[in-house]
C-alpha cells in the first residue's frame, strides 16, 4: 500500500492516556467507523513486547476497514507486524535510512517544521509530511509552534501530501483553509471527547469543508 491523498484527511494518532473505560482497540475501531481515514500508533511508555502486541491488535482493525496503519518511530516493530509503514520525527531514524530499510512499497511519513526539513524529507523518499506543531498542544511539552504561514511555505515547497499536526481541533481548523494541507493529524480532538463517534464525524465534516471533498471510506 502506498499513500493516497484522500487517506490523509483525518489522521488519528493514538495516545492511551486519554482513554477512559474503553480499550485502545475499541476506540480506534469506533473512530474508523466514524470516518477516521488513517491511523498512527504512537505509544511512548510501552516496552517492546506490549507495544508489539498492541500493534498487532490495531492492525487487525485497520486491515478490516482497509485503513492505512503506520507505527510511530519504531521501524523494527513496523516491519515485524507488517504495518503499512512508519512515521519518523526529526530526532528519530533518518528518513533516508528509514526508506532504505522499509523498501519502496511501504509508507514513510516524516514530521517537519520548516521548508528545509520538508524538502530534505521529500528527497529522502517520504510519502507524506506532518507539518507542525501549528498550534500549542498538550501532547508535547517542548513544542515550538510554527504557525499557518510556515505551513503554507512548506506545502508550496513540496509535491507530496502534507498534513497539519499539533493542537488542531474543531475550533481552529478553519484557520487552515487555503493552507495547501491535505488533512489533519489529531489526538485529543478525538480521544479526549466524551462522545468519540460524534467528535470524529464532526472533525471529518469540518475537514471536508476546509481541505476539499474526499471520498468517504
Amino acid at each position: 500500500m502506498k499513500i493516497d491523498r484522500k487517506d490523509l484527511l483525518l489522521y488519528l494518532v493514538t495516545d492511551r492516556t486519554w482513554l477512559k473505560d474503553q480499550t485502545l482497540s475499541e476506540v480506534v475501531e469506533l473512530a474508523i467507523k466514524n470516518n477516521v481515514t488513517f491511523v498512527q500508533l504512537r505509544e511512548k511508555n510501552l516496552d517492546y513486547y506490549k507495544f508489539k502486541k498492541l500493534a498487532i491488535e490495531i492492525k487487525k482493525i485497520t486491515d478490516k476497514y482497509n485503513i492505512p496503519f503506520v507505527i510511530n518511530d519504531n521501524i523494527q516493530i513496523a516491519i515485524e507486524v507488517d504495518a503499512d509503514g512508519v512515521h519518523v520525527g526529526q530526532d528519530d531514524l533518518e528518513a533516508s535510512r528509514a526508506r532504505e530499510i522499509l523498501g519502496e512499497n511501504k509508507i514513510l511519513g516524516v514530521s517537519v517544521s520548516n521548508v528545509e526539513e520538508a524538502i530534505k524529507a521529500e528527497r529522502a523518499g517520504a510519502d507524506y509530511l506532518g507539518a507542525g506543531s501549528i498550534f500549542p498542544t498538550s501532547s508535547k511539552s517542548d513544542v515550538i509552534c510554527i504557525g499557518v504561514d510556515e505551513v503554507k511555505k512548506i506545502t508550496r515547497a513540496v509535491n507530496i501530501p502534507v498534513i497539519g499536526i499539533g493542537g488542531i481541533n474543531e475550533t481552529n481548523i478553519h484557520l487552515l483553509k487555503d493552507s495547501g494541507l491535505d488533512g489533519i493529524a489529531v489526538i485529543s480532538a478525538i480521544l479526549s471527547k466524551e462522545d468519540i463517534a460524534e467528535a470524529t464525524r464532526n472533525l471529518y465534516n469540518l475537514s471536508k469543508e476546509v481541505f476539499g471533498e474526499r471520498s468517504n471510506i
